[in-house]
């Protein structure tokens, strides 16, 4: 806690991966601040080590095939739901690299601060549809155009360019991003009263929660354990590696 306001670190091995504990994690403590009496006035998520999060861990998604991903989607929609519908206000503090869910996850805040790294929603070129939810947030982030745009370019952008085209709000020096984040969901939570906020931010997200209630996504589940037997996501992997390797 820094004062009333609620720091949430990822720390999950070495670019804190999405994967089934994680995300059942995310959900959990977003619940949790969220309860009726807590105290928590405003919530700051940020990453450790060189990234905020580099996404879906899809060696995990490979080695699982159908099963995993029937468990795994389900729980990767439910974080960034939890995490959208915060009924307080949650600010982003992006790090590192912010990839594919990683970019989704800070996309799913009120406010996106980035110091470093590189933010993009490569999913496409992975060969993996975006789940409904993904496609939602960035849709409310960005708006339609913008969002068509990072989704299918699939490019993952520098900071600068990134706050061009509203992936975040501000640039941030490193050694002042977490006090930044802090101010920020500290100022918004002093500046509207709890219950308007609240409110404001679920009728700012109802259509969108309509839509998303009870969805069932068959195809999407088929289309991840496809990409993950025919090789298309191990192959994305060898390729990101070779080309980290060789940078």
């Amino acid at each position: 806690m820094a004062g009333d306001v609620a720091v949430v670190r990822l720390a999950h091995g070495k670019v804190n991966a999405l994967d089934l504990e994680l995300c059942r994690a995310i959900e959990r403590v977003a619940r949790e601040l969220d309860e009726p009496g807590s105290p928590v006035r405003g919530v700051v998520v940020t990453g450790s080590g060189r990234a905020f999060s580099a996404g879906v861990d899809l060696r995990r998604v490979v080695e699982g095939g159908a099963a995993y991903v029937a468990e795994f989607l389900p729980a990767l929609s439910a974080a960034f739901r939890a995490v959208f519908s915060l009924g307080r206000p949650v600010v982003a503090a992006v790090n590192g690299h912010a990839i594919a869910g990683g970019c989704v996850l800070a996309a799913a805040c009120d406010h996106r601060i980035m110091s470093g790294g590189t933010i993009g929603v490569p999913e496409l070129r992975v060969g993996v549809p975006f789940p409904q939810a993904a496609l939602e947030i960035l849709r409310h982030a960005l708006g339609p155009v913008t969002a068509r745009r990072v989704m299918l370019d699939g490019v993952n952008r520098e900071p600068a360019a990134a706050l061009a085209l509203g992936l975040v709000d501000e640039l941030c020096h490193p050694d002042d991003l977490l006090d930044r984040a802090v101010t920020a969901a500290a100022g918004l939570a002093a500046a509207i009263p709890p219950d308007t906020f609240r409110h404001a931010k679920a009728q700012l997200r109802r259509e969108i929660d309509d839509r998303l209630d009870g969805l069932a996504e068959p195809a999407v589940a088929h289309l991840w354990t496809t990409a993950a037997a025919d090789g298309r996501i191990r192959a994305f992997m060898d390729r990101t590696i070779g080309s980290a390797r060789r940078g």
